[in-house]
């Protein structure tokens, strides 16, 4: 079994020197590949250094809507020079967060409305973040021309009705290891409908660890327990849903097999 990761932090603070433990951790459950995905100037570089180090690693440069209100001209031209980097695959993460309004929502609607036509101006698909914030996500993904470049809904959290509007739209949906917890009811009813072609694993590590390591640190190798509870509610097998997903993450990523 080879499980592409399409979502992991491992440029973020609790893996830093460790990297390679973890990536060998990750290739001990099955998981061989994933993307590094930054948030701000100096994720950005560090996912892509990450990258360039060890080859399974791909690279995701963006501006996360939290810090939406330090996305300056300046960042944006460090960014612009980030995205020409041949292991970055995907622009983001981008979006929405009205959970935490540490950007203001005008700045963040405005700097989401931005990347979206770099992404259109690159031809490259974006990784959307959009907590407590579909319904602008959704406007603003509609008036953006998204046919010309495409994209996922990272970490997706919505149910069946709000899956099959993000599909319409043409976006991948991916799932962290929330669809392992017994109470999402939400995420188990709209896994289920996703298109075999369109469906997507990740960890979101450090974040959101998956049963049966819920409450400890992540790590990206825990997408195994992702894959698993994504099998289960589809009535499927953990090879069948690992070999779809990485084919997946390769065909929106452009990554050759």
């Amino acid at each position: 079994m080879e499980i592409f990761d399409s979502h992991t932090h491992l440029n973020d603070t609790p893996y830093q020197g460790q990297e390679a433990d973890f990536i060998a951790a990750a290739k001990e459950l099955g998981v061989t590949q994933m993307a590094i995905v930054g948030s701000d100037t100096k994720m950005n570089h560090d996912a892509i250094a990450l990258a360039d180090k060890f080859a399974p690693l791909y690279a995701i440069v963006g501006w996360h809507p939290e810090f939406a209100i330090d996305y300056t001209p300046e960042a944006e031209a460090t960014l612009l020079k980030q995205l020409e980097h041949p292991k970055v695959v995907a622009l983001g993460e981008i979006g929405l967060d009205y959970h935490w309004n540490t950007s203001p929502r005008e700045i963040q609607r405005r700097v989401f409305r931005r990347q979206l036509a770099i992404a259109r101006e690159h031809h490259i698909p974006v990784s959307i973040h959009s907590r407590d914030a579909f319904e602008d996500t959704y406007d603003i993904l509609k008036d953006a021309h998204f046919e010309d470049f495409g994209g996922i809904m990272h970490s997706f959290t919505g149910d069946a009705t709000w899956a099959q509007r993000f599909l319409d739209l043409g976006m991948y949906i991916s799932y962290s290891g929330i669809v392992s917890f017994k109470n999402a009811l939400e995420e188990h009813e709209s896994v289920v409908t996703i298109p075999e072609d369109r469906l997507l694993v990740e960890t979101d590590a450090p974040y959101l660890t998956p049963v049966p390591y819920r409450g400890k640190q992540n790590q990206p190798g825990y997408t195994r327990y992702v894959v698993e509870a994504v099998a289960k509610w589809r009535e499927s097998t953990p090879e069948h849903i690992a070999a779809i997903t990485r084919q997946n993450a390769h065909r929106i990523f452009g990554i050759e097999d």
